[in-house]
C-alpha cells in the first residue's frame, strides 16, 4: 500500500486587514503596514514617548524648566557681580590705608557773655554723641532711611530689592536703597557720582565700615556729618539753623522734619517750602509709629 503523502499545511502570519489586502493580491500598503529602519523607529518611539509625557508632566514640567533656568541665571548674575567687584575693587586703595577723616574746623561765634551766636564752617556744628542729641533724631533717620540698620551687614539686599521695584512701577528713580553706612561711606570717601563704579565702591567701603566699627559708631559718624541743607551739616547745626535749640532739646515733631529733609535737603527745607517740609515729616512719623517707636498718643501730638 503506497504511503499516503502528508499533506503539508503552510501556516501564514496575518496581521489583520493587510493579511487580507496581501492574500488578495491587493498592493496597497497603510501607514501601519510600512516597515520602517530600525533608527527611525527608535525616533518614532521618542517623539511618541515625549508627547506623551508633555501631554502628563507638561505644568510640571514647564515649572521645572523655570526654577532650573532661573537659578542659572542667579547663578550667572551673581559671578557676573563678583567680576565687577574684584574689578572695581583693584581700583580702590589698599583697605590698610583706609581711615575716616578728620571733621573740617569749625568757627564759633560767641556774645559778650558766651552765649553761641553762629557756627562758621562746612561743618557748621559740633559733634555730639548719641546720647547727647535728642533719642528722637536717630529713631527718626533709622525708621526712614534704614529700618533695618541694627540688622543687615551694610547692604541690605531686602531694601534694595523693594527700591528696585518701586522704581521700576514708577518708571523713574524715587528710591535709592542705599543704607546708611553707604551713604556715610559715599559722604567720607566719594564724589558724588551715579556710576557703577561709585557704586560698588561704595558697598566695598560700607562693608569695611561694618567691619570696623560698631553699629552706634556709624550712625553716629553719619549724624554729625550728613547735610541737612541750608548750609547745615550734622544734627546740632541742624538744630540751630532750624530751630534755634541744641540738637538734645529736638523735640520728636521736630525730629522727624530733620529725618525728612535728608531726601533732599534743599527742596525739602522749612526755608524754602514749610509744606513740603511738613508733609515729609509727617511721612516719618508714620514709619516711625508703623516700626513701634512711637504709640498713637505720640503720633497724634507730633502731627498736631
Amino acid at each position: 500500500m503506497a504511503k499516503r503523502k502528508k499533506r503539508q499545511t503552510r501556516i501564514e502570519p496575518t496581521f489583520g486587514a493587510s493579511a487580507s489586502r496581501r492574500r488578495s493580491g491587493s498592493l496597497s500598503v497603510g501607514p501601519s503596514d510600512r516597515v520602517l529602519p530600525p533608527a527611525r523607529r527608535t525616533k518614532a518611539r521618542k517623539r511618541k514617548s515625549g508627547r506623551r509625557r508633555a501631554r502628563r508632566y507638561g505644568f510640571f514640567g514647564l515649572l521645572r524648566g523655570l526654577v532650573y533656568w532661573s537659578l542659572v541665571l542667579i547663578l550667572w548674575a551673581g559671578i557676573a557681580g563678583v567680576g565687577l567687584a574684584a574689578y572695581y575693587g583693584a581700583q580702590m586703595p589698599s583697605a590698610t590705608t583706609w581711615a575716616i577723616p578728620d571733621r573740617p574746623p569749625n568757627v564759633k561765634i560767641l556774645a559778650a557773655d558766651g552765649r553761641l551766636i553762629a557756627n562758621r564752617g562746612m561743618t557748621g556744628g559740633e559733634a555730639v554723641s548719641l546720647h547727647e542729641m535728642s533719642p528722637y533724631i536717630p529713631q527718626a533717620v533709622i525708621a526712614i532711611e534704614d529700618r533695618r540698620f541694627y540688622s543687615h551687614w551694610g547692604i541690605d539686599p531686602l531694601g534694595l530689592t523693594r527700591a528696585v521695584i518701586e522704581n521700576l512701577v514708577q518708571g523713574r528713580i524715587t528710591q535709592g536703597g542705599s543704607t546708611i553706612t553707604q551713604q556715610l561711606a559715599k559722604n567720607l570717601f566719594l564724589e558724588p557720582d551715579r556710576t557703577i563704579e561709585r557704586k560698588v565702591q561704595e558697598a566695598l567701603l560700607a562693608l569695611w565700615l561694618e567691619h570696623k566699627y560698631a553699629k552706634d559708631q556709624i550712625l553716629e559718624m553719619y549724624l554729625n556729618r550728613v547735610y541737612f541743607g541750608g548750609g547745615a551739616y550734622g544734627v546740632e547745626a541742624a538744630a540751630r539753623r532750624y530751630f534755634n535749640k541744641a540738637a538734645h532739646d529736638v523735640t520728636l515733631a521736630e525730629a522727624a522734619l530733620l529725618a525728612g529733609l535728608l531726601k533732599a535737603p534743599s527742596r525739602l527745607s522749612p526755608a524754602r517750602d514749610p509744606n513740603a517740609a511738613e508733609e515729609r515729616a509727617q511721612v516719618v512719623l508714620t514709619a516711625m509709629r508703623e516700626q513701634g517707636m512711637i504709640g498713637d498718643s505720640e503720633l497724634a501730638a507730633a502731627i498736631s
